[in-house]
């Protein structure tokens, strides 16, 4: 009986040590903690891991801080006066999408919201717009399924889109500002595209029948394509040149001089027109360059414009 008793005591000595030791070190996180669909991620800026706050939320991409010139150099092919090159901070991570919101992402928004959404887009009708009444976001003027790009939304309607997914997820969701939207188009580099200094059908989506950079593109698609039909750039995100032009917040300058500097958006200047950036499957190849600027009302849609999003962490 002593020698049971006496067992049982250094085993309850030896499970008592054990719970009384401190446990293991957790591993640290070697990139940034991301808050999303309920449990934490280790990502790496720029590591292109995808990830989802909600089944028909977009899919985002971690980008880096950093510091690069916006605009273009004077040598730069079709450079034009508004892209005179400033240098812009990106003072910490954030999140964006890898596409520009899908048709299906935007039919969750309105089917939730019941946001209505009048008929009349301007549509590409040769190598101008028109406005055409009878168009929408259902019905752009060709075939669409739902991993093509959302268009013929303005730049409210995005707006709308943004308030309802942060409401939505309890996250902070967002328009790109113009200058985080050349930031991520640039993905570290400073040349015209990404992948170099010509452009052709094969890597974007856009009228191929005029040359760039000595290079004839190829065809001329007249539609979009969907969200990942390409390569994606090195930070992982799809289409940032060409395809649909991204509303940004900014409101418009016809200068970079005046762009704030840190990252954020222009609050200032002409509200009444909003920047796009990005280029469209109208438009000829020098539009689709990383320092192309361009503007238009925020009640204008456009069968060539969509919109993508950010996320604070």
């Amino acid at each position: 009986m002593a020698l049971l008793a006496g067992s049982q005591l250094w085993a309850t000595l030896v499970i008592g040590l054990l719970l009384a030791s401190p446990p293991a070190a957790v591993q640290a996180c070697e990139g940034v903690e991301v808050e999303a669909a309920r449990e934490t991620l280790c990502l790496k800026p720029g590591g292109r891991q995808a990830f989802k706050d909600c089944p028909h939320c977009p899919e985002m991409v971690l980008v880096p801080a950093g510091r690069f010139l916006m605009g273009s150099t004077d040598e730069e092919e079709r450079a034009g006066p508004p892209e005179e090159q400033v240098a812009i901070d990106i003072p910490r991570p954030f999140a964006v999408g890898r596409f520009a919101i899908m048709r299906d992402e935007f039919a969750a928004f309105v089917a939730a919201t019941a946001r209505r959404i009048e008929k009349g887009c301007f549509v590409v009708a040769g190598e101008t717009l028109q406005r055409d009444p009878k168009r929408t976001w259902r019905d752009p003027g060709f075939a669409q399924d739902g991993r093509h790009p959302a268009v013929c939304v303005s730049w409210n309607d995005a707006k709308a889109y943004v308030a309802w997914l942060s409401q939505l997820t309890g996250k902070s969701y967002r328009l790109l500002s113009e200058s985080e939207r050349e930031y991520v188009t640039r993905a570290g580099t400073a040349t015209p595209f990404w992948w170099g200094k010509t452009i052709s059908t094969d890597r974007a989506n856009y009228n191929g029948t005029v040359a760039y950079g000595g290079i004839t593109g190829g065809p001329w698609r007249r539609a979009t394509v969907p969200v990942d039909a390409a390569v994606p750039n090195p930070w992982g995100l799809f289409h940032v040149h060409g395809n649909v032009w991204d509303w940004t917040e900014d409101c418009w300058a016809m200068a970079n001089t005046f762009n704030p500097g840190t990252g954020a958006a222009r609050t200032s200047g002409d509200c009444g027109l909003r920047v796009m950036r990005g280029g469209g499957w109208g438009n000829f190849p020098h539009t689709l360059r990383a320092a192309r600027r361009s503007r238009e009302p925020p009640d204008a849609r456009l069968n060539t414009v969509g919109f993508r999003v950010a996320r604070g962490l």
